[in-house]
């Protein structure tokens, strides 16, 4: 490599001040800590409802309702995104501690969680909102399996018995039908009793909804947001993965489309980490890249996509996301906004609990170190090249 072409490297990879692969994780876990501890040490207490403090949006639709569905929240979101890491080995002895911590907490919040007898049990069937929470928390026993074999009998009976209350709730007619169809795809992996109906209905119906290049309406009507990567995208490849033996048409299908969406979300992501606040739920920070974090996770990058790049990217989300002043309270909570505290910007059904879904942007630390996503040396994302002059091949549409 020539000097010039090191010192642009440098250059475009200063925004966010990092400039090695071992500074980028050590960040990225210094951050999912920050994140999680106060949610996950006060869970494990049964100390949650004590200790959280619940704000709502000014447009709160049910004050009451929400605020007893904001634990549920917080818990279910922040467990699917940092589950790849519990369920990880190795690290640096430091990691390798605050893993050892982290499980600890995580098998004490869910018997919590689920306990009726405990202060911190979660509302599971209070209006519909436990619906989508009850599903993130599915996806967290499916991203890792080290959880629910490390229950005791009890606490997994209390959890499937959580997970059926559910069931009363009926979805929105829109990525709604994907919530139920997670909950029944965490039933068929761990071998309990399952609804093939609604799985089959939510693949189905979305498959209805494609509407073209790699992208799904959600619901009948299309809208620029993000929940293509909120929920849609990840949520469809983890239900056909356990459940879809009899879709197999549609899994590589899926594939195809899942790389697609994988490079028009590394291609929204500004040269300083930025990107459009478009459509409803923005407060969701970097969970907006909940899709792209999938794909690196699961090794499934589209040949465009360099790991390392995604990661620098994906490390530049991270700073303009959570390191803004305000983003959390002076005791530790995530509080409402995209880049600070910016309460205004939450929708009607935004509680304290909402925000906690940026939590999947970590999925890749469940990626091991020496992984190329991590031991790659730091290079431009798509946005820097261009706007440097970079001269790169133009992007297509798939269909």
């Amino acid at each position: 490599m020539t000097f010039r072409r090191f010192a642009l490297l440098l250059f475009l990879c200063a925004p966010v001040a990092v400039f090695s692969q071992t500074a980028d994780r050590a960040y990225w876990l210094e951050t999912m800590d920050k994140l999680a501890r106060p949610v996950l040490s006060n869970l494990a207490k049964d100390n949650l409802r004590q200790a959280m403090p619940v704000k709502l949006s000014p447009k709160i639709d049910n004050a009451a309702l929400r605020s007893q569905d904001a634990y549920l929240e917080a818990f279910g979101r922040l467990m699917s995104g940092i589950a790849p890491w519990l369920g990880g080995e190795g690290g640096s002895a430091k990691e390798v501690a605050l893993r050892t911590q982290y499980r600890a907490w995580a098998l004490k919040a869910i018997g919590n969680a689920v306990n009726p007898a405990a202060k911190d049990y979660m509302a599971w069937d209070a209006g519909g909102q436990p619906l989508v929470d009850a599903s993130y928390l599915a996806l967290a026993f499916l991203r890792c399996p080290w959880l629910w074999e490390h229950l005791d009998t009890t606490t997994r009976r209390q959890v499937a018995d959580a997970f059926i209350r559910t069931r009363s709730i009926v979805p929105a007619f829109n990525n709604w039908l994907l919530f139920q169809g997670m909950i029944e795809a965490f039933f068929c992996h761990y071998g309990l009793p399952w609804d093939k109906v609604r799985i089959d209905y939510a693949l189905r119906q979305m498959e209805q909804w494609y509407i073209g290049d790699g992208v799904y309406s959600d619901g009948p009507e299309y809208h620029w947001d993000y929940y293509n990567s909120y929920v849609i995208h990840p949520y469809l490849f983890e239900i056909l993965t356990i459940a879809g033996d009899r879709y197999h048409g549609m899994l590589a299908t899926v594939r195809q489309r899942n790389e697609r969406y994988a490079e028009i979300q590394e291609r929204l992501i500004n040269t300083d980490g930025s990107y459009p606040a478009t459509g409803r739920s923005i407060v969701y920070r970097g969970g907006a890249f909940h899709h792209l974090a999938d794909m690196a996770w699961r090794q499934a990058l589209p040949s465009a996509l360099v790991p390392a790049q995604v990661r620098c990217a994906l490390t530049a989300v991270l700073h303009k996301t959570l390191d803004a002043p305000g983003t959390f309270s002076a005791d530790g909570w995530l509080q409402m906004g995209l880049a600070g505290s910016q309460p205004d910007l939450a929708d009607w059904y935004i509680t304290t609990g909402s925000g906690y879904l940026c939590a999947n942007i970590f999925l890749p630390l469940g990626l091991p170190e020496t992984d190329p996503f991590w031991a790659g040396a730091p290079m431009p994302w798509t946005a820097q090249k261009i706007w440097s002059g970079q001269d790169i091949t133009p992007d297509h549409a798939i269909d």
